[in-house]
C-alpha cells in the first residue's frame, strides 16, 4: 500500500435541521403507545372531564384531556413523573410529539391535570377492565391482594400529635422570646450591623415557624384516630399520609394497594391509603371487588382471593365469612408450620463483613409461652430457669379466647440470671406473666383455626402457592421497570389517582402485549 494514500469518509452532519415526520407512522402496532392512542382515540368514554370546562362561548380553548392523558400515561410507562420533564419531552422526544399532536402543553397544565384527575380516572379504570375482560384477560378463578408502601411528598420530621405540636410551638416561641430580650438588650450595645441582622431574621423565623404550627392547630382541632380508636400520628405537611414502618425504616407516605387476577396479572382494583395497618385495607378492597360489575360481577361463587400474613386478623377474617368471598388468608406462623421452609434459615443472604462492620448486634430472643413447660394436668408451669409459677387467673378470656394465667414471685425473678431474656422491660418489670390459649372462650372454633386448618392442607397450599407467581410480578413491573418509588402528589385523593394511573399503565400493557389494536 502506498504511504502516501490515507482513508477518506463520508461527513456526518449532525446539526439540527427541520425533518418530515409521520406522526401516526411512529405509534407502531404492538407497542404501549399504540394499544393507548386508539383506546382513548375509539373506545373510552371520556365526557365526565367536560364539565370541567365553560368555554364554549368565552374563553380560550382548552387542551384535549385525551390528549393529556396520553402523555401522562406514556410518561409514566418511561419512567418519567416530573411535569417539567413531560413538558421537555413533548418538545423533543418523536413518540410524545406524535402523542400530543405536537402541542407541547404548558407544564403547569400538566401538574393541574394530573392533580385533578380524582374521580375520573376511576372510571376510566373501570372502562379499561370492561376492554380487558372482552379480551379474555380476566379469569375470576383467584385475586392476590397486596400492598407496597411508598414515600410521599411530605416530610416525616413534622409528624406528631397535637401535644407534640403544642410542645414545638411553645419552645419556639420561648427561644423567639428569649432571643428577642437579648437583642433589645444588644441595642443598647454596638453591635456590628451584619450580627443584627442575622439575629433579626432567626428570631423572624422562629417566630413564623411557631405561628404555622399554631395555625396548623386551629385547622385540624382533633388527633388523626386508627381503626380501633387510637391517636396517630399526624403531619403538618400531609395529614392525610402516615408514618409507617418499612424494611428499609420509617417513611411519610401512603400504602397502594392491588387486587390481581391471576389468569393475566390484570389489576382489578387500585387504592392508596394513609395508613400502615395492612389489616385495615383487606375489607375496603374486597368490598370494592364485589362493587365492580363489568359484564358480570368480578368475585363469583368460584372465586377465591388471597393474601398475605399482614391481612390476618379474626376480624378480616369473619367479615369476609359474612361477605361470603372465599379466601385464603396466611397467619404470621404459616411457614412455620410448614416443613418444606424447615431450612429456609440456611438460605439467608450472610452479611457482609467489608460493609457490616458497624451493624448492631442483635437482641436475643425474648422467651416465648412456648419456652414454658406447663402441664394442663397438674396445672403446673414452670420457667426456663426451672422456678415454679404460680397460678394468676384459671378461667380467663382475652379477646374472646379462654386463657389460663401464669406469674412468677418476685423472689425468684427480680435476682434471675435471665431477666433479659424473660422480659420485655427488665429494668421496670419485677416479675414475667404468661399466659396459655385453650380456644375460644365459648367453645367455638375461630375463624383463625379454620384458616390455619385450610391453608395447611395439601390444596391449601397449592392454591396459595399461587399467590407469589400472580402478584409479585405486577409490583416488579411498577416498582422496578416503572421506577415507581414514591408519590409526588399531596392528599390522598391526588395520590390514590397517581396509584391508579401506574395501575392504568401496567393493564394497558397487558393489552398491548395480547394483541389488542393490532
Amino acid at each position: 500500500m502506498d504511504e502516501a494514500a490515507m482513508a477518506r469518509y463520508k461527513h456526518i452532519d449532525t446539526s439540527p435541521r427541520f425533518l418530515a415526520v409521520d406522526l401516526q407512522r411512529q405509534l407502531l402496532p404492538g407497542t404501549f403507545e399504540h394499544a393507548m392512542n386508539h383506546l382513548l382515540d375509539h373506545e373510552l368514554d371520556l365526557s365526565g372531564f367536560d364539565a370541567r370546562f365553560c368555554n364554549d362561548a368565552t374563553g380560550a380553548a382548552a387542551y384535549p384531556p385525551a390528549m393529556l392523558l396520553k402523555i401522562v400515561l406514556f410518561a409514566y410507562s418511561q419512567s418519567v413523573v416530573s411535569s417539567r420533564n413531560i413538558e421537555r419531552a413533548c418538545r423533543e422526544h418523536v413518540t410524545f410529539i406524535a402523542l400530543s399532536g405536537d402541542s407541547q402543553p404548558h407544564f403547569t397544565t400538566i401538574a393541574g391535570f394530573v392533580s385533578s384527575l380524582g374521580d375520573d380516572i376511576a372510571r376510566i379504570f373501570t372502562q379499561i377492565l370492561f376492554i380487558c375482560d372482552k379480551q379474555g384477560l380476566i379469569g375470576r378463578e383467584m385475586f392476590a391482594i397486596d400492598g407496597v408502601k411508598l414515600p410521599s411528598n411530605a416530610s416525616k420530621s413534622k409528624s406528631g400529635t397535637r401535644a407534640d405540636f403544642e410542645r414545638q410551638a411553645s419552645k419556639l416561641e420561648t427561644a423567639a422570646k428569649v432571643m428577642l430580650e437579648r437583642h433589645r438588650e444588644e441595642d443598647q450595645r454596638a453591635l456590628e450591623p451584619d450580627l443584627q441582622t442575622k439575629e433579626t431574621q432567626r428570631i423572624t423565623r422562629l417566630q413564623t415557624d411557631a405561628a404555622q404550627i399554631r395555625q396548623w392547630l386551629t385547622d385540624y382541632p382533633e388527633d388523626r384516630k386508627g381503626s380501633k380508636g387510637t391517636i396517630r400520628k399526624s403531619n403538618r405537611t400531609d395529614n392525610e399520609s402516615a408514618k409507617m414502618a418499612t424494611f428499609k425504616g420509617v417513611i411519610q407516605g401512603y400504602t397502594g394497594v392491588a387486587a390481581v387476577d391471576a389468569r393475566c396479572q390484570v389489576i382489578v382494583e387500585a387504592q392508596a391509603h394513609g395508613t400502615g395497618s395492612e389489616q385495615e385495607l383487606l375489607i375496603p378492597v374486597v368490598k370494592a371487588i364485589k362493587a365492580t360489575k363489568i359484564k358480570t360481577p368480578l368475585i363469583s361463587d368460584t372465586s377465591l382471593v388471597t393474601a398475605d400474613a399482614g391481612y390476618h386478623s379474626e376480624a378480616n377474617l369473619k367479615e369476609l365469612a359474612t361477605l361470603e368471598v372465599d379466601a385464603l388468608i396466611a397467619d404470621n406462623n404459616m411457614r412455620s408450620r410448614d416443613e418444606r421452609f424447615a431450612e429456609q434459615d440456611k438460605y439467608k443472604v450472610l452479611p457482609d463483613p467489608i460493609h457490616d462492620k458497624g451493624g448492631k448486634p442483635k437482641k436475643t430472643a425474648r422467651y416465648q409461652p412456648k419456652d414454658f413447660d406447663y402441664d394442663p394436668q397438674t396445672g403446673i408451669c414452670t420457667c426456663p430457669a426451672g422456678k415454679q409459677l404460680y397460678g394468676n387467673g384459671s378461667d380467663c378470656t382475652i379477646n374472646g379466647y379462654a386463657a389460663v394465667k401464669f406469674q412468677g414471685a418476685q423472689r425468684d425473678c427480680v435476682p434471675c440470671t435471665h431477666r433479659d431474656r424473660c422480659l420485655l422491660t427488665p429494668q421496670k418489670t419485677k416479675a414475667r406473666q404468661v399466659s396459655f390459649f385453650q380456644g375460644k372462650a365459648d367453645g367455638q372454633e375461630s375463624y383463625t383455626d379454620k384458616m390455619k386448618a385450610r391453608i395447611d392442607s395439601p390444596e391449601g397450599r397449592i392454591q396459595y402457592g399461587q399467590r407469589f407467581a400472580t402478584v409479585e410480578p405486577v409490583f416488579g413491573n411498577l416498582r422496578h421497570n416503572k421506577q415507581l418509588n414514591r408519590f409526588t402528589l399531596r392528599g390522598r385523593n391526588k395520590v390514590d389517582a397517581q396509584w391508579k394511573l401506574y395501575c392504568l399503565v401496567h393493564n394497558i400493557e397487558k393489552l398491548a402485549h395480547h394483541g389488542y389494536a393490532q
